[in-house]
């Protein structure tokens, strides 16, 4: 039996009736220590009254002599709708961010805890603060921690999820009717082992820009850097905002009207694919709005994803969308301001610490310093340093693919997550410079020949044109993917349609799209225009 039912099991399952004591003494469980509870009036996002605790659980001393433990949030509304949310995360945790229950398509009103909804949100099994002396952006220092390796992939949530049920069935006199999971990026990822593994912890999971291949994405970030510091050394300068534009409005030109609208919105990227040639903007004699050959070898070369020396694929295919203009886009892939230093052209170091210490085994060592970082993923070498993400040793007994995926990911069937009755809904923009999403694309194909063509009835999958990693970019990026999630698990009524648009904050979308409403389709299917009003969404059809 799982180790973590057993402790609930271990727990009073039942507190005294209409109990609402804000304090630390209602709640208990081993291991675990409150540090504060106490009523919070709505402010920020946070829209209702609720009672917010902050705990820790099960503090150890690692092998590395650090402290670690499962730092937490755990936020109950006082008007309680019998549902509870559990946050995934993104990036390398390390920080209790608020317990709202958000995501990035919403808006504060349509997250978990403004629905009446308790809400639960870590760090991951480790503190960032412990790592600070390492001059490291992101914490990824405790990559040196088997254990809070295996924490920070998916033992927090399998050592959490009961106890903090346990609190709210103490604090409300009752247990959660409905159960939720709610993450993006690196909680998307965490969501999607969440179902696999976890397959009877939540009736509902909603899934943003899933990294279900972590490791693998993360020598991408090598392959990047390597071939943009091919063009120049000075990588801001390898491809500038106006290379990106012109490419932007290259792809837009063959494509944007295959969805039967010439818009800015690429609703058929698939089809789009098939009519991108790089090659067509090399410079020649006299012209002016073109790219170099050595920018158009580095983009392809990014796209076709990370190779070998023997041609064998170590990640995955990207796709060509307008929104490689974005802010977004060129923050993961060319430059970003990184907090720790100031401006900083180098964003390799976003993905170069965690890539040495926490998904290759046995960690690397590599100094705190954009410079070191970078010259790290300069030497990474694809034949011999790519296989040390399925490497174990004795020290470190799982690999970071066995800690950090699915463990049917390379062949996703879900059928005990199915099989309990779990529904879940993934969302992605085409333009994702930080997780392909050709690569969830072949995961949902997989996944839906598993299930004889019928992944739907468990499994909804929306690809958002034009959207980056999360909000931003030409996209329509506010749309409500919770509501339809909670229909389903709740009234059974599967999720159809998503209506899309700008959100207001977003200066990326094109004028034209200010008023527009675009229905996002299931996949495979596509949002195809009929004719009538541009800016209603009655006036596409998914095909």
């Amino acid at each position: 039996m799982n180790k973590a039912w057993l402790l609930c099991l271990a727990l009073p399952m039942v507190a005294k009736a209409g109990v609402m004591a804000c304090d630390p003494s209602t709640f208990h469980a081993p291991g675990l220590t409150i540090k504060s509870a106490q009523w919070e009036s709505p402010t920020g996002d946070a829209l209702v009254e609720n009672c917010r605790v902050e705990g820790v659980l099960d503090p150890y001393k690692g092998m590395d002599g650090r402290n670690y433990a499962i730092g937490f949030e755990l936020r109950l509304p006082k008007n309680w709708h019998h549902d509870f949310a559990y946050q995934f995360n993104g990036g390398n945790d390390g920080i209790v961010v608020p317990a709202l229950g958000n995501a990035s398509s919403l808006t504060p009103k349509q997250y978990a805890l403004n629905r009446g909804m308790a809400v639960v949100s870590s760090n991951g099994g480790h503190d960032e603060q412990e790592f600070k002396d390492m001059g490291l952006a992101g914490g990824s220092g405790f990559g040196w921690d088997a254990r809070a390796r295996s924490l920070y992939g998916y033992k927090a949530v399998e050592l959490l999820y009961p106890v903090a049920n346990q609190m709210i069935t103490q604090f409300y006199g009752q247990a959660a009717k409905y159960r939720y999971g709610i993450g993006a990026s690196n909680g998307g990822r965490m969501a999607m082992v969440a179902a696999s593994r976890f397959p009877n912890f939540f009736n509902g999971i909603l899934v943003g820009y899933p990294g279900f291949n972590l490791p693998k994405a993360a020598i991408q970030h090598a392959w990047d850097i390597q071939h943009l510091h091919a063009v120049n050394s000075d990588l801001k300068q390898s491809l500038t905002p106006k290379d990106m534009s012109l490419v932007s409005h290259y792809i837009l030109k063959q494509c944007d009207d295959l969805d039967g609208l010439k818009d800015g919105l690429i609703f058929n990227p698939k089809q789009c694919q098939k009519l991108v040639n790089l090659q067509d903007l090399v410079c020649h004699a006299g012209q002016k709005d073109c790219l170099s050959q050595s920018k158009v070898n580095a983009l392809v070369a990014i796209h076709n994803g990370p190779h070998n020396s023997q041609g064998k694929a170590l990640y995955s295919r990207w796709y060509y969308d307008a929104g490689m203009s974005s802010n977004n886009w060129r923050f993961w892939k060319v430059e970003s301001p990184i907090p720790a230093w100031g401006y900083n052209p180098l964003i390799a170091v976003m993905g170069a610490s965690s890539l040495a210490q926490i998904f290759t085994t046995p960690p690397t060592h590599v100094k705190g310093t954009p410079k070191a970082l970078v010259d790290y993923l300069l030497k990474f070498n694809f034949d011999t340093d790519a296989p040390k993400i399925y490497a174990k040793t004795k020290a470190f007994p799982e690999s970071s693919m066995e800690f950090m995926t699915p463990p049917d990911a390379a062949n996703p069937t879900m059928s005990a997550f199915k099989k309990a009755g779990g529904k879940m809904i993934i969302y992605q923009g085409d333009s994702d410079p930080v997780f392909s999403i050709v690569d969830t694309i072949h995961w949902y194909n997989k996944l839906n020949q598993n299930h004889n063509g019928k992944a739907r009835d468990f499994v909804t999958f929306y690809e958002v044109p034009g959207m980056p990693h999360g909000k931003g970019g030409p996209s329509l990026d506010q749309f409500d993917v919770l509501s339809p999630l909670i229909a389903w698990v709740e009234k059974g009524k599967s999720p159809d349609r998503v209506i899309s648009q700008a959100r207001a904050d977003n200066p990326e979308v094109p004028k034209t799209l200010l008023k527009a409403k675009r229905p996002l389709c299931p996949y495979p299917t596509i949002a195809v225009y009929e004719g009538g009003n541009k800016d209603s969404a009655s006036s596409f059809i998914c095909h």
